[in-house]
């Protein structure tokens, strides 16, 4: 083979570091799950910060207690009674044990966790970022319209997790309906009536496109040719530029979230790159995220679509 035919992967040592560093961080994401449940089930938190368990768990209960709520209203209006805390942590351990809701709840304690981190540190508004600002401001009265609804979802998140809570209705459509079928098997075992009733009302109040994801999505969508202003965390804010990332880079955002971990580092500046940005800019994104990172000499050789390409080998490697 000539050296013009040469692979860029043979070529260039980059590659096969990042993918040594890829296949560490993976093994790392493939241990969550079942060092979460752990736990959760256990109350052991060696592994995992007392502040991410207990947020997952305040998750938990919280999601639970919104949907008693709407139970007690079915099988008694006129007293709307509470239900027992024995009742709340059954539901709430049920919902915890399905293990996407739980790396779900889990992924958002990370986002929670980092965006008072670059608050701290760098300035960075929770809430109202510059690019938030000036897509609220845009002529474009449907851009407008929905970066106001992204605002007023993101605050009521922010609101929310300081409390260690999360809105029902916040959740990804998938997870929302896996709730209910959670909910469902514990309020028929109360009353098959009242139980139906109360499924309902939660499925006629939900509204998959009205959900912080959902919505973060499409504002990432409208923003046409400036979406790339998205992917410089100052200027978006972490929630915007992580939907931006998991939208540019083709990753889900719960991974995307997890990638700014300074263990998954790697996967940050694979995606950083697929994504579109100059590796100057990819350095520049990764200080915010772990100041102590250093790339390879020759990282400046990768192309965008080599990183791609890792990503995409490492997604089906983790997926089995």
């Amino acid at each position: 083979m000539t050296e013009s035919g040469t692979s860029q992967s043979q070529a260039i040592p980059v590659e096969s570091i990042l993918r040594q560093e890829l296949a560490v961080a993976d093994a790392l994401l493939g241990s969550i799950e079942p060092i979460l449940g752990y736990l959760l089930t256990n109350h052991d938190q060696a592994l995992f910060s007392d502040e991410i368990v207990s947020r997952v768990r305040g998750m938990s209960v919280d999601l639970a207690q919104q949907m008693l709520s709407v139970l007690a209203e079915a099988t008694d209006p006129s007293e709307m009674h509470a239900f027992s805390d024995e009742a709340l942590g059954i539901l709430s351990e049920a919902l915890i044990g399905d293990r996407d809701i739980a790396c779900h709840c889990h992924a958002l304690a990370v986002e929670a966790q980092l965006t008072s981190r670059l608050e701290r540190q760098h300035g960075i508004d929770p809430v109202l970022s510059p690019l938030l600002q000036a897509l609220i401001a845009s002529d474009d009265a449907q851009v407008a319209s929905l970066a106001m609804s992204v605002l007023t979802a993101h605050a009521r998140f922010i609101q929310r997790q300081r409390r260690m809570q999360l809105v029902l209705s916040d959740l990804p459509a998938d997870l929302f309906h896996r709730a209910v079928e959670k909910f469902s098997q514990f309020a028929e075992s109360v009353s098959v009536e009242s139980a139906a009733v109360a499924i309902g009302r939660l499925r006629q109040n939900y509204d998959e496109r009205a959900c912080r994801p959902a919505l973060l999505e499409r504002l990432v969508n409208e923003t046409g040719n400036g979406v790339r202003a998205a992917l410089f965390v100052s200027h978006a804010g972490v929630a915007i530029f992580l939907s931006a990332l998991a939208s540019m880079a083709k990753q889900p955002r719960d991974t995307v979230i997890l990638s700014t971990n300074e263990q998954q580092s790697a996967r940050l500046t694979l995606a950083l790159l697929a994504a579109g940005l100059k590796h100057t800019e990819v350095e520049q994104q990764l200080m915010y995220f772990n100041p102590e990172v250093t790339l390879p000499e020759d990282f400046s050789m990768l192309r965008a679509d080599r990183a791609a390409s890792l990503l995409a080998e490492s997604d089906c490697a983790v997926r089995g």
